[in-house]
């Protein structure tokens, strides 16, 4: 997919680009922390092994067009703080899931909302998007915020959908038309 050729996205405070091997040491520090994966459909990482696979995973997905994962790079520092992607596209009906993470360090400050405002506009433009979705362990209220501000309406609830660690989670669903998009942006 052409839309995929891109080299980064650039905002006010962050670089989203393509994520490299040499990103796994940050990507691990923000996945293995049991705060910053709480509320996610999977465990904290125990080992390096899995950001590494989870980097060759992201060049699979981007070489196919199945996915477009750019890690989230602090301009000021050039540190990785975390991820943001475009997933399980459905073309024909031009949709598709976006999912994060930003390490614990930066929460609060607005990068999550800066790096999906890029990304989505970057989905919605680029890429021809009618809509995205989100879905989140409903009992996670920032990210509920974070997409809340950027326009998302919560659409239903899963119940019971995930067992993590034992525990039973509901999910939450999130959605985004372009339309809603574009009204926003215009103000």
């Amino acid at each position: 997919m052409a839309a995929f050729d891109l080299t980064a996205l650039v905002t006010e405070r962050l670089l989203l680009r393509r994520l490299a091997a040499a990103d796994a040491a940050a990507l691990h520090a923000v996945y293995s922390d049991p705060e910053v994966t709480r509320y996610w459909s999977s465990t904290p990482w125990s080992t390096l092994e899995q950001a590494h696979q989870y980097i060759a995973d992201a060049d699979v997905g981007l070489a196919s067009g199945a996915m477009l994962r750019l890690g989230i790079e602090c301009a000021a520092t050039g540190q990785l703080i975390g991820q943001v992607a475009l997933y399980s596209f459905d073309q024909q009906n031009r949709r598709c899931d976006v999912g994060y993470a930003l390490g614990r360090a930066h929460w609060g400050q607005g990068y999550l909302s800066e790096a999906l405002a890029a990304m989505l506009g970057h989905g919605f433009a680029a890429l021809g998007l009618n809509r995205v979705e989100a879905d989140i362990d409903p009992r996670n209220s920032a990210s509920a915020r974070a997409l809340e501000r950027l326009g998302f309406r919560h659409e239903g609830l899963m119940r019971e959908r995930w067992i993590v660690g034992g525990e039973v989670c509901d999910t939450a669903f999130y959605g985004l038309l372009r339309r809603d998009w574009q009204a926003r942006q215009s103000r």
